[in-house]
């Protein structure tokens, strides 16, 4: 298992090497650039998501646009941002902000894209997504193949493994309970759901979502209010070893600006998945009166997740103090243990914000991203493979609960990594189709207008 998880790390940190990093956070720049700064329409984003809408589609918007976030946020929101502060420093949770705001415009884009271009499949579902973009808008069914294959295997990873693995050890280090009764259970609520397909999914994510989401941001913001004192300097900290590291202290290895940046922009994308092209296979599901409008309602997802959910949880792990503890053994904590310790500071109202947002956030994501992995099955092996793909999921959840944290952590870096690369490539060769839909829908004030036919 040692050799394993070494490999596992070696491959996840050449994958998140210097040109990845610029490849994504280039595209959300040149996109943002490209498309007139459009996180100036988020307020626009947030209204229509609570609208109806018809069109062509099989959920409604504000469907779609949760379970994008029960797949987003997770514990890429909790866990994920104790780990990037771990092992980068307070300054990950800047680039992980500054990977969300400018994410939004990659969300927006991946979105317009997967409804203009989306299609039906034999049993009249619908089909869309960065492999049938490719496939429809680039001529490049090859490269789509690529990325399906790419998101059936690390939907497993980011959506299904670290989330078992994260709380089936939150409720064994708080509660006592073994981590096979976790997996049990969590295996038997998630094939209660998932049997019912995009139904059923969107059903369960649309009542926990807003739950979830409010309770979560509430208890962060009364934990931050009884540590008030320390917020300025809190918020200080974080800007200052952005661009600088951070020496080492206490259980704390120490981090350079290497480690700041490439932990921050990592997990921003784990856990926003602005630019991995998972989200933009159920925006193509929604009923939409055009592209515009659902890439609207989409991008206010990386907004939430990242830009709110992320900085919240980062200002209390920063905050804390914890992140340069070490536990009985010497070691820094790290993962579910260092988020522990970050909330426990605050009696009753910290553990209770934690266990309660880290249990809703797991089962979420692992429904969202079932869907993903389930569509991306289809797009390669038809139908037929959808029942046997649910299968191996309800059993990848069983065996999550047992894994290497580091492994499955590793896993997840390196084919989310590996799953970006195909769909950036599409949204820089298709920017032009980008800015002729924005154009038209949007700046020339044809939102409200419907769209003759479908692609």
């Amino acid at each position: 298992m040692e050799r394993l998880e070494a490999l596992l790390s070696t491959l996840s940190g050449w994958v998140w090497g210097p040109p990845l990093l610029v490849l994504l956070v280039g595209t959300h720049l040149w996109l943002s650039f490209r498309l007139r700064f459009i996180q100036r329409y988020i307020p626009l984003g947030i209204r229509l998501s609570l609208r109806r809408d018809s069109g062509e589609g099989e959920v409604s918007p504000f469907a779609a646009l949760m379970t994008a976030l029960a797949a987003t946020i997770g514990t890429g929101n909790i866990v994920g941002v104790a780990t990037a502060v771990a092992l980068g420093g307070p300054g990950a949770v800047l680039w992980m902000w500054l990977t969300g705001v400018f994410g939004i415009a990659t969300k927006y884009a991946e979105a317009l894209l997967a409804v203009t271009y989306r299609t039906k499949a034999a049993d009249g579902s619908i089909v869309g997504g960065p492999m049938v973009v490719l496939e429809r808008g680039l001529g490049m069914r090859k490269l789509g193949v690529v990325f399906a294959v790419l998101t059936a295997v690390s939907a497993f990873g980011i959506g299904n493994l670290v989330q078992a693995n994260s709380i089936a050890g939150l409720a064994h280090d708080s509660w006592g309970v073994a981590p096979v009764w976790t997996g049990l259970v969590l295996a038997g609520l998630t094939a209660v759901v998932i049997l019912g397909g995009i139904q059923g999914i969107a059903r369960a994510c649309s009542v926990l979502v807003p739950f979830m989401a409010l309770f979560y941001i509430l208890g962060c913001l009364v934990v931050l209010a009884l540590n008030h004192a320390s917020l300025w300097s809190t918020v200080r900290l974080i800007v200052e070893s952005a661009f600088s590291g951070h020496a080492a202290a206490g259980g704390f290895l120490g981090a350079g600006l290497r480690e700041a940046v490439r932990y921050g922009v990592a997990r921003g994308l784990f856990s926003n998945e602005s630019g991995l092209g998972s989200a933009p296979i159920v925006a193509a599901a929604a009923r939409t009166r055009n592209p515009v409008r659902q890439a609207l309602i989409s991008s206010t997802g990386t907004f939430w997740d990242t830009v709110v959910v992320c900085a919240l949880t980062g200002l209390v792990v920063v905050g804390s103090g914890e992140w340069q503890a070490a536990d009985a053994a010497g070691k820094a904590l790290t993962g579910a243990l260092l988020t522990r310790a970050a909330f426990a500071d605050i009696p009753v109202v910290g553990p209770l914000v934690l266990s309660l947002g880290l249990l809703t956030f797991v089962f979420s994501t692992i429904l969202g991203w079932s869907y993903y992995g389930e569509r991306a099955a289809e797009y390669l092996w038809g139908p037929r493979s959808v029942k046997p793909y649910r299968v191996l999921w309800v059993l990848a959840v069983f065996a999550g609960s047992m894994l290497s944290l580091q492994a499955v952590w590793d896993f997840a870096d390196m084919a989310n990594g590996l799953m970006a690369i195909p769909n950036l490539v599409s949204l820089l060769l298709l920017q032009g189709v980008l800015v002729r839909q924005t154009r038209h829908w949007l700046w020339e004030g044809r939102l409200e207008e419907t769209a003759s036919s479908e692609r």
